[in-house]
């Protein structure tokens, strides 16, 4: 969790040569700056809601899920914060926090929509997990952005725009191979069903270790912003054209 906030830190240096007075000397008040730490978890889940157009899931049940998924924020630092002492920094960048991360939000879907009457199609799974990923990402993302505000306004600045494009839509992206895989299992027979949950998970376990690997490097989160993250744009379209596409054969 921690890992992705380094490459905000990279752009501190910029942000303060253009605005190099600290938060206390600054008129404004870094309280004013959290709704942009909160902004783009709202504006990512309604873009990938509206994404549903056959028969797009309760917006109440989908709030719910994107509440849920920011609660477990807590209880997923606190284990971060164990395994910290007994896990060695790398593993816990590239093995451990992206374990515990991708099980929390799984385990939101899982434990309270995927029985429920609404987790009636394929496109749902994808759906309430990305509503349980961005809920996941906003609220970390105020802890992030509120702790930089404490620090200065331009540190705040650059760390809520480099994870309003980056880190947030990164936490519904990594999740599309679990999201996806838990949407098709349920429709499945049960040990299929299993198995692709199971593949899909380890899968965006693999995918949030390689991302927060590569935001620790200059020339790797080059790589990752250049390329990476636009490969995962269109295979997330590709999945879910592909996911519209069995809902509407039916």
């Amino acid at each position: 969790m921690r890992q992705a906030v380094l490459a905000c830190h990279r752009i501190q240096a910029c942000c303060c040569r253009l605005y190099p007075l600290k938060g206390k000397d600054l008129p404004v008040d870094p309280l004013l700056i959290l709704p942009l730490a909160v902004a783009p978890g709202i504006f990512w889940m309604f873009y990938f809601y509206l994404k549903d157009r056959y028969e797009p899931e309760p917006p109440a049940a989908v709030i719910r899920i994107f509440l849920l998924g920011g609660l477990v924020v807590i209880p997923a630092a606190f284990l971060e914060l164990l395994a910290s002492y007994v896990v060695p920094a790398f593993l816990l960048t590239v093995a451990a926090g992206p374990l515990i991360e991708e099980f929390a939000k799984f385990g939101v879907v899982r434990g309270f929509v995927y029985d429920s009457p609404e987790f009636d199609e394929p496109m749902d799974g994808i759906i309430y997990a990305v509503a349980a990923a961005l809920g996941f990402a906003t609220l970390e993302n105020v802890l992030y952005v509120g702790t930089s505000a404490l620090t200065s306004v331009p540190l705040a600045l650059g760390v809520a725009a480099v994870r309003a494009f980056l880190s947030v839509p990164a936490h519904a992206l990594i999740s599309l191979s679990w999201r996806a895989a838990l949407g098709w299992a349920k429709f499945m027979p049960p040990a299929r069903g299993r198995a692709v949950v199971a593949a899909g998970f380890l899968f965006a376990v693999l995918l949030h270790g390689i991302f927060n690997f590569m935001v620790t490097g200059s020339f790797t989160l080059v790589v990752l912003v250049i390329l990476i993250v636009p490969l995962a744009w269109v295979v997330s379209g590709l999945v879910i054209h592909r996911t519209l596409e069995r809902e509407r054969r039916g």
